[in-house]
């Protein structure tokens, strides 16, 4: 029982937290930055100053959607940030070219997180399946339980991996922001704490996805018992 208050606690703190981020983002996307650039222009003139050339920025639907392929080499921005002259499409540009900076400089954290993306990738597919099998069938196989167990480990693995990923790559951008004078004071602080927001969602899925592994450990070892 205690499990799961647990678990519904971090849904609806993720769920609060989430509303709070697009709060901020549509109240910081009204405000126009002092340069007038473009989420398109920031992040290709943050590309530039770090020297790296065989990145291309597009353009993608949807709305937060924003996000760097390594596969491709592309930073993918939404149309509002793509396009918006605003303080929050400048920290969101910023911050997606903080991974391509991240995978041109080797950054360990990436290079681990990217190892762990096929793994994830095959496991997300079928763990839940697995777990809800394991716990049906408990007493009589429980192999399948602690088959569940590791996949949902190496998720939770990757969850925890993704945090230093993305604070390193807001601390990226907003050096480059208050270096290359692309925002004054009052926008980097707008900045700052629209990527602070975002980064919390990071956080409770982290915990989250750690409070479920332990509850799956509970079961199993309480089959033991």
């Amino acid at each position: 029982m205690i499990m799961y208050i647990i678990m519904i606690a971090f849904m609806l703190i993720g769920w609060l937290i989430s509303m709070q981020l697009k709060r901020k983002f549509k109240q910081y996307s009204e405000v126009t930055i002092g340069s007038g650039l473009t989420g398109k222009e920031i992040a290709e003139k943050m590309l530039s100053d770090n020297g790296i050339n065989d990145v291309k920025v597009i353009s993608v639907e949807g709305q937060l959607t924003d996000h760097y392929n390594p596969a491709d080499r592309t930073v993918n921005l939404s149309h509002d940030v793509y396009y918006g002259r605003s303080a929050a499409s400048a920290a969101v540009s910023a911050h997606e070219c903080g991974h391509a900076v991240q995978h041109a400089r080797a950054y360990t954290w990436l290079q681990m997180r990217s190892a762990l993306v096929p793994v994830v990738s095959f496991g997300s597919k079928y763990v839940q399946w697995i777990l809800l099998g394991g716990i049906l069938m408990v007493n009589t196989f429980p192999a399948l339980l602690l088959i569940g167990i590791v996949m949902f480990a190496a998720i939770t693995l990757f969850s925890f991996v993704t945090l230093p990923v993305e604070f390193d790559a807001s601390r990226r951008a907003m050096v480059w922001l208050e270096t290359s004078r692309t925002a004054n004071t009052q926008e980097l602080g707008m900045a700052k704490e629209a990527l602070s927001w975002a980064a919390m969602t990071y956080v409770v899925a982290a915990l989250s996805a750690l409070a479920t592994l332990a509850y799956y450990v509970m079961v199993y070892m309480g089959r033991r018992n």
